[in-house]
């Protein structure tokens, strides 16, 4: 073959080639451009849905998003009605299957309990709630104070029964305050399990029991010992010694004193006293 019709096939190739590469990209974009964008529909909040609302269809939308929806998103809104919100949903929000008690649970306070978990009622007053600063999402220690069983009653003592638990509810509100304000309330339900409920309510029949607000992000575990009322007295002065006695040999013991009889002799005008030691101690 001529070498030259040899060398114009090769360009000839090698300018087809580029064409055909042109071509499919421009072919590529086109068809890239027409085919729709994949999107997904979700339910999503309407409104703001606060805590332990029970959701209707005016608290729901349908929103589509680009892309699949997130794992644990609810597709259809049949699935959402009639169930209790277990946070906050704010609006324009996807609704998940975590965010919503189950079907049946209902709304209100119960469908917020994590499983194992128990919420135990304590009494308050302006003291013990801490002038109403414990509101729900707080987190408290419990304090009881009493006389320990077989002590006098001056010997009364306080003690950290629990720590770190979480406020339910404040009342009957178990929505937090947005500005934090305090609220006034009789009861404050705490977030505890069933071991730390049996101990609450036991103190709570036979002792004063006074709640002591920390930081939320403080969950530290304290060693804290129990507080007498005698020591919160005490002078601190060591305790006086014992007066000083004879010493004595270590394992003796003090020697009676021998026993003794007298004889009196009178011989005229003149007496005299004889004593002498009883054999064997005896008389």
């Amino acid at each position: 073959m001529n070498r030259r019709l040899l060398t114009i096939f090769c360009i000839a190739f090698v300018i087809a080639g580029i064409c055909s590469w042109a071509v499919y990209r421009m072919v590529g974009a086109k068809v890239a451009a027409n085919k729709p964008a994949l999107t997904a529909h979700v339910v999503s909040a309407a409104r703001d849905i606060p805590l332990g609302t029970v959701l209707t269809p005016a608290d729901l939308t349908t929103i589509s998003i680009a892309g699949e929806a997130p794992k644990g998103a609810i597709l259809k809104m049949d699935d959402a009605l009639n169930r209790g919100a277990i946070s906050e949903i704010y609006q324009g929000e996807i609704i998940m299957e975590s965010r919503l008690a189950g079907s049946g649970a209902g709304g209100g306070l119960a469908p917020t309990i994590p499983k194992g978990m128990r919420a135990c009622a304590v009494r308050v007053d302006e003291v013990v709630g801490v002038a109403g600063f414990v509101i729900p999402g707080s987190r408290v220690d419990v304090l009881a104070s009493g006389t320990p069983p077989n002590s006098s009653s001056a010997n009364q003592e306080t003690q950290t029964l629990l720590q770190n638990i979480q406020v339910l509810s404040a009342g009957t509100d178990i929505q937090k305050d947005a500005t934090g304000k305090p609220q006034q309330v009789q009861v404050v339900n705490l977030l505890v399990t069933p071991e730390q409920a049996e101990i609450l309510s036991l103190a709570a029949n036979q002792l004063k029991i006074q709640l002591v607000l920390r930081n939320p992000l403080d969950t530290e575990m304290a060693k804290v010992p129990p507080t007498a009322m005698s020591s919160m007295f005490s002078t601190g002065a060591p305790p006086p010694a014992p007066p000083k006695g004879p010493r004595r040999a270590a394992g003796s013991s003090p020697k009676p004193a021998p026993q003794t009889y007298s004889i009196i002799v009178s011989n005229g005008s003149k007496t005299t006293e004889e004593k002498f030691a009883v054999p064997g101690g005896q008389h």
